[in-house]
């Protein structure tokens, strides 16, 4: 499909898509007042709707790959762009995030991350956001769930390689869960910035678990080396070309 038309019908697809955003949420807020069960209600639907319209509008379709975690894990995953959010979200039952403390202050999605027991973090705090991360995570125990987390700590492009934060670890070591590493190529067809959509087949994969009780350094190097290789791989699959080191 020629480049424009592609353009306008990704741009169609993003309004449409903050207007199903506003209307789910809006419709599913009084309900999620009483009983955050229908917090996660609301969010599946946002996310199978994201996937069901991209492929409709943008020809993008959308894989999940792996087993999900249903029961009390941490989920550490490849963050390339808005896409591999929607498709974990749409796999697991009761998702809540690590994220950034400033998407407290927006509007609905504040409201949504609060019900569903997401963590803000301050990253430019360094240490100190690290500490208090661990003991928001420990006093969020009481609400059941797959927390997920960004190792590289941002959306980064596909292809480009990042730094994983030692943050991650702490928490791993800390509070004794089992982590499930996560790879994916979103990235090759809806990038960190910008309206263009691709067409092709997007994959989340869910990877082996790394169990509890791994030393700091060796916990980090497995986790880096297990989500950047199948995420390579993921890549290379969608026809992407990964540069050379």
């Amino acid at each position: 499909m020629p480049y424009p038309i592609q353009w306008i019908l990704s741009l169609f697809f993003i309004i449409q898509m903050y207007v199903a955003m506003a209307i789910i949420g809006l419709i599913f807020t009084p309900l999620a007042v009483f009983d955050r069960k229908h917090a996660f209600t609301a969010i599946h639907i946002f996310c199978h709707w994201v996937r069901f319209s991209a492929h409709m509008i943008c020809g993008l379709k959308s894989e999940v790959r792996g087993t999900p975690p249903t029961g009390e894990v941490i989920i550490a995953s490849k963050h390339q762009s808005f896409f591999d959010i929607i498709l974990i979200v749409s796999a697991v039952p009761r998702p809540k995030f690590i994220m950034k403390k400033s998407l407290e202050k927006m509007p609905i999605v504040s409201f949504y991350a609060e019900r569903c027991g997401c963590i803000g973090v301050d990253r430019g705090k360094g240490g100190m956001a690290v500490k208090k991360m661990v003991a928001d995570v420990k006093a969020g125990n009481k609400h059941p769930g797959q927390l997920i987390i960004f190792p590289q700590g941002t959306r980064v492009a596909a292809g480009v390689k990042k730094e994983y934060k030692v943050g991650t670890g702490v928490l791993y070591t800390q509070v004794k869960q089992a982590v499930v590493p996560a790879a994916t190529n979103v990235g090759v067809f809806w990038k960190r910035q910008g309206i263009y959509r691709g067409r092709g087949t997007a994959v989340v994969e869910f990877l082996p678990v790394i169990e509890a009780g791994l030393p700091l350094k060796e916990f980090m190097v497995t986790l880096e080396n297990t989500v950047e290789t199948a995420s390579d791989r993921l890549m290379r699959d969608a026809g992407f070309e990964i540069p050379k080191a």
